[in-house]
């Protein structure tokens, strides 16, 4: 009988700008209270189905029988699979509902390096393709389609992509089809994801698609920064998603919110919504937090707060493109702290390559109702940008007491901006004049 395992919420790095840190616990506000913590009463052992940790041994036939026990002989309360010290090479394997697999201190589960295997699966509709080349798209390496109730959890145990194998294909142009996720949740609901490191991935991290209640909570994230596009949490037409207390240091965008891919992402209208981010501390050479590029089904309802950004491209990054659609509004930054980043706040309607020729062009996105305040940053070299379209100006675009300084050259000015409206107060160095026309900070409030 497996001994009791206590569930360990200890935070790998945990870090709050000098100017939150008058915080006091009983102060902490969360969102992780919309999915509890599930106590599993029946408890079973990797090691149960012959799992062995010595890093070598391929633990496929393991995994995938102890969660076919799961699935098939259910116990009330549901399962928890425990994973203990060792290193435990596998292939990709689904979870099930009313599962938790938790990774003791020390435990490991890595991916194989052996891509021809890896399974195939079909392209998300709201895409039309795969994100990288036509066709399907390799199976994430931790998947779950249709589950809920399922926690992922444990000791800071590791969950290890080996992704360097997926990284040299996509440099070589070797691939076939779209790169794995490291993990991947679709069509799910009432997902916990706490406690865990997550290292490598061939793609993007932590990928909950066409889902809703999902916590992300004290996690970690490490991928070399020059690894292509391995995103740390891409919430992606989902809802009610909560992603706090966090450490990401990735090759791409330490949080993007997604919606689908121009003519299909429309065709499917699933918006993402009710997201919040709050106390996460993160490293790239591209975003911060991010909302796009892929945003046809519309983005709305999101707050980032208390975040802590480091040696990065952009801080806060809003990206979208003809051909998009898709409304994003009511967005709302708050408290960022951002030290050594090439811009600060980039607002853009230009950004994003499309799937293919078929896009409408006159499908123009519409952001509207962008709140940024409280933000702090040193070493910036420009404090932003923001370029909207023509035909559909971005509007109630409102900064308040942001200060963003570093070392813009002569050539650069520190903001430049076209086709936005908005409103300023308190901003430095001095925002351009489409947001500093003498409008008042609370007329942005009709947005």
């Amino acid at each position: 009988m497996l001994p009791f395992v206590a569930v360990s919420f200890f935070l790998c790095f945990y870090t709050v700008a000098p100017f939150l840190s008058s915080i006091t616990a009983a102060e902490v506000i969360t969102c992780s209270g919309m999915v509890p913590m599930r106590y599993r009463n029946d408890k079973i052992s990797i090691t149960d189905f012959g799992g062995v940790g010595d890093g070598r041994t391929l633990n496929t036939k393991a995994f995938r029988e102890a969660i076919y026990r799961i699935k098939h002989l259910k116990r009330g309360g549901g399962t928890l699979l425990y994973v203990p010290p060792g290193v435990y090479l596998t292939e990709s394997f689904n979870l099930t509902s009313h599962m938790t697999l938790y990774l003791a201190k020390g435990a490991v589960i890595k991916a194989t390096q052996d891509t021809s295997n890896w399974p195939l699966i079909a392209p998300l509709p709201s895409y039309g393709r795969g994100r990288e080349l036509p066709g399907g798209r390799y199976i994430s390496f931790i998947h779950g389609d249709g589950i809920h109730d399922v926690v992922v959890t444990g000791e800071n145990g590791t969950i290890d992509g080996q992704g360097d194998v997926w990284w040299n294909m996509w440099r070589q142009r070797t691939l076939q089809f779209t790169r794995p996720n490291l993990v991947e949740f679709l069509n799910s609901r009432n997902i916990i994801i706490s406690n865990v490191i997550f290292r490598n991935s061939p793609f993007w991290n932590i990928h909950p698609v066409y889902s809703s209640n999902v916590v992300v909570r004290y996690v970690t994230i490490l991928a070399p920064h020059d690894s292509p596009n391995t995103d740390g949490i891409d919430p992606d037409s989902s809802s009610n998603v909560c992603i706090e207390d966090s450490y990401i240091s990735t090759g791409d965008d330490v949080v993007a919110i997604k919606s689908g891919w121009d003519e299909y992402g429309i065709a499917y209208g699933r918006r993402s919504s009710d997201i919040t981010i709050r106390r996460v501390t993160g490293s790239s050479p591209f975003g911060g937090i991010a909302v796009g590029s892929e945003t046809s089904g519309g983005v709305q309802n999101v707050l980032a707060e208390n975040i802590n950004l480091y040696n990065m491209g952009v801080g806060i990054h809003i990206k979208t493109n003809i051909g998009r659609g898709g409304i994003i509004r009511n967005i709302t930054f708050s408290n960022v702290y951002m030290e050594n980043a090439r811009k600060g706040i980039k607002i853009s309607g230009d950004v994003g390559d499309h799937p293919d020729d078929k896009f409408n062009p006159n499908a123009l996105p519409v952001v509207k109702g962008i709140t940024i305040k409280d933000v702090w940053g040193v070493g910036v070299l420009q404090a932003g940008l923001i370029r909207g379209l023509k035909s559909s100006p971005f509007t109630g675009v409102c900064l308040s007491n942001v200060n963003l300084h570093g070392t813009t050259g002569p050539r650069t000015p520190p903001w430049q901006c076209s086709d936005v409206i908005g409103a300023s107060r308190l901003v430095s160095p001095w925002p351009c004049a489409q947001l500093s026309s003498g409008q008042q900070i609370g007329s942005c409030s009709n947005y």
